[in-house]
């Protein structure tokens, strides 16, 4: 397989070094080059062809977000990758550049102070994420590649059963591409959307704050991060802290949510299958789960646990997820009760949701 070529393009030269030393170490990757501004970015991407670019959030006296722009205008299919800054404003730039169009982010260390281990764990996460928004990587897969399993008419009946009962909490895992999915699904549901709503996207904390706030500036239904002993209400959701697994867990007729700092998962913290075990723990077959667009199998087993107990399972496709590896994972064990585009995911919760519900409320009036 052809090594992945990469783009940086950072002002500070101690930065773009230590980038282009870290990533020629991975056999899988090549730096092809590497830019102090947009302008040069510009004329290089056509002479070096990069795969990928990596693009620092903040670089003095640039506009970023215009710099994002003019590369993703004349090269619609190049990933972009920022690098961002573990402030509140770094956050806020990130958010914005993946509403533009950025495909991920890795937060920029300090390198003069960080360990060996977390540069080397820097360094491993963004080749990770390289490899996974390359067209040739090991994360993509070609649908003539994949087999899913034969639908017969136990199976049928099986998922007819599992429609037929009442969904009581929706429960959603993401993580590449994850954020601008969320913006496209959640602001979907009314405000009188009848049960609770989990979030685990893979993101570190100050992110996921600033991800729930804008959330709930755009959505109906109340969005805020989870908390330790918040009760589960409908029409609300919760988006996971980052850095700390969310699960819930039952006192007789009330659901809270608990948060913790476990042992990673999936190496997440926090983890889709963390919560999705919860979930089927506590709410049994009248649970839906989503997964969506991002790297890895995180979901996979709390997909399984949700099947087990009768639940309903639903995986976004991989022509609208920006990485197919987490859905990808549950499609191909055959437990997905459907495979949807992000522009159907939405509509396809609400209907599951609802329909239980429309059908006692048509049921009471005859």
């Amino acid at each position: 397989m052809p090594r992945a070529r990469i783009l940086i393009v950072d002002d500070s030269v101690v930065m773009r070094r230590w980038l282009t030393d870290a990533l020629s170490r991975d056999p899988r990757l090549e730096v092809a080059g590497s830019a102090a501004n947009g302008r040069i970015a510009l004329m290089k991407i056509p002479l070096l062809r990069p795969d990928v670019v990596l693009l620092d959030i903040e670089m003095a006296g640039a506009d970023v977000l215009g710099i994002l722009a003019a590369i993703l205008k004349a090269h619609p299919l190049l990933p972009v990758v920022m690098i961002n800054v573990p402030t509140e404003q770094g956050a806020a730039a990130t958010l914005d550049a993946l509403a533009v169009g950025a495909k991920d982010y890795v937060t920029k260390p300090d390198i003069s102070s960080s360990s060996d281990d977390a540069l080397r764990n820097l360094r491993d996460e963004l080749a990770s994420k390289i490899m996974a928004l390359c067209p040739n990587s090991a994360e993509k897969l070609s649908s003539d590649s994949l087999v899913l399993n034969p639908v017969g008419t136990s199976a049928l009946n099986t998922i007819a059963s599992r429609l037929a009962k009442r969904v009581d909490v929706v429960a959603i895992g993401a993580s590449i591409g994850g954020p601008n999915a969320l913006m496209d699904i959640i602001p979907q549901f009314p405000s009188d959307f009848p049960v609770p709503i989990l979030i685990v996207q893979h993101i570190p904390p100050i992110l996921s704050k600033l991800l729930a706030e804008r959330l709930a500036a755009r959505c109906k239904v109340r969005v805020a991060e989870g908390s330790l002993h918040q009760i589960l209400l409908p029409g609300s959701a919760w988006i996971a802290p980052g850095n700390l697994h969310m699960t819930v867990e039952r006192e007789l007729k009330t659901v809270r949510i608990r948060t913790s700092q476990g042992p990673s998962e999936n190496s997440c913290r926090p983890a889709v299958d963390v919560l999705f075990r919860s979930v089927a723990e506590v709410y049994g077959a009248h649970s839906l789960v989503v997964v969506m667009t991002g790297m890895g199998q995180d979901g996979l087993r709390g997909c399984q646990q949700i099947r087990a107990v009768g639940g309903q399972v639903l995986a976004q496709d991989e022509a609208s997820s920006v990485v197919w590896g987490m859905p990808k994972a549950v499609v191909e064990t055959g437990i997905a009760d459907q495979i949807l585009p992000l522009s159907e995911l939405g509509p396809e919760i609400i209907s599951r949701v609802m329909k239980h519900r429309l059908e006692q409320h048509a049921a009471v009036e005859l």
